[in-house]
């Protein structure tokens, strides 16, 4: 028995090393995607007969931190798609010395119009918490680290740039000659959403009715829709952030069903009228990650340009 067990010590050796070697090159192309910035084109079939496209750049979920030269140069580059509008759908910074690199990266972005509302992650900086929060369907937020002055940096983006903050503000905003009715609420996550206060019908003779909410959480969903909102851009989800084939995301983070973690899809809701109404819903799967886990698998961080066309 003795000699037996000797014998066996070198297989447990190698299967724990070709392990640790799976494990290591897992880890390693998961950071390497984690910073594999790329550009996702979606076209929307949305607007009215005869109306030219609009083309909106919807960036999301940026968690910049202070160094990150490569995640600021690409947003930098983004502006050679020449956008009628860029929309920012929240969780911009991972820390407030963050503030100032990004705006000097989103400095050729400035040149086209834009509207932005916070997400979760923009009113405190990231913690460490157990990753297993995220795998459980409809976890509680995790706990907050220190707070962060989101209305500081709204300050200074808006500021800088002209665009618009629309935290809880609905307005007709014209774009490229079009009229655009934009609404926006808080973050969802946080329940600081307030969606009544940017409720009613689109305003008379819109071109588009624009929905903006970080998190997309299917009680905002339900209301835009409703209120007659045709798109609606949100992210939070990260499109998963970690897919398996054949599979997709395991979890959303929130309230929305996997099957929608990112991208383009039909949101459809039913009010007490007994009326079906429909509307699109964009999520975003982001630019970046939590600093704690910055690795990705078969979810490139995006940019995505929707080209808004119309419907067929």
């Amino acid at each position: 028995m003795r000699g037996e067990t000797r014998k066996g010590r070198p297989g447990v050796r190698r299967a724990a090393a070709g392990i640790g070697i799976a494990g290591a090159a897992a880890l390693g192309y998961g950071l390497y995607e984690g910073s594999s910035y790329t550009l996702t084109k979606r076209e929307v079939p949305v607007l009215a007969a005869g109306e030219p496209p609009l083309r909106i750049l919807h960036l999301s979920d940026l968690h910049v931190l202070p160094r990150e030269a490569g995640k600021l140069r690409f947003l930098g580059e983004l502006a050679r798609v020449v956008p009628d509008l860029v929309a920012l759908t929240g969780d911009v910074l991972s820390h407030p010395d963050a503030s100032e690199p990004l705006r000097r990266a989103l400095a050729p972005l400035f040149g086209f119009p834009g509207v932005f509302i916070p997400g979760n992650n923009d009113y405190y900086v990231p913690t460490f918490h157990s990753p297993h929060r995220y795998l459980r369907r409809g976890a509680e937020a995790p706990p907050k680290g220190p707070a962060m002055d989101w209305a500081v940096f709204a300050r200074d983006l808006a500021a800088d740039s002209g665009w618009h903050e629309m935290t809880h503000i609905h307005e007709v905003l014209m774009i490229g000659g079009r009229r655009l009715d934009v609404r926006g609420v808080d973050d969802a996550r946080l329940r600081r959403d307030q969606v009544s206060l940017v409720a009613g019908p689109p305003e008379p003779g819109v071109d588009l009715v624009l929905g903006l909410s970080h998190t997309p959480e299917p009680r905002v969903l339900d209301a835009f829709t409703a209120d007659g909102v045709q798109l609606t851009l949100s992210g939070h989800t990260h499109g998963g952030q970690l897919r398996l084939p054949f599979v997709g995301a395991l979890v959303t983070n929130c309230g929305l069903d996997t099957g929608r973690a990112r991208g383009l899809s039909r949101w459809h809701f039913a009010p007490r009228t007994g009326t079906l109404r429909s509307s699109w819903l964009h999520v975003s799967a982001g630019l970046g990650t939590s600093p704690f886990a910055p690795v990705r698998l078969l979810c490139r961080p995006e940019a995505t340009l929707l080209t808004l066309v119309p419907a067929r």
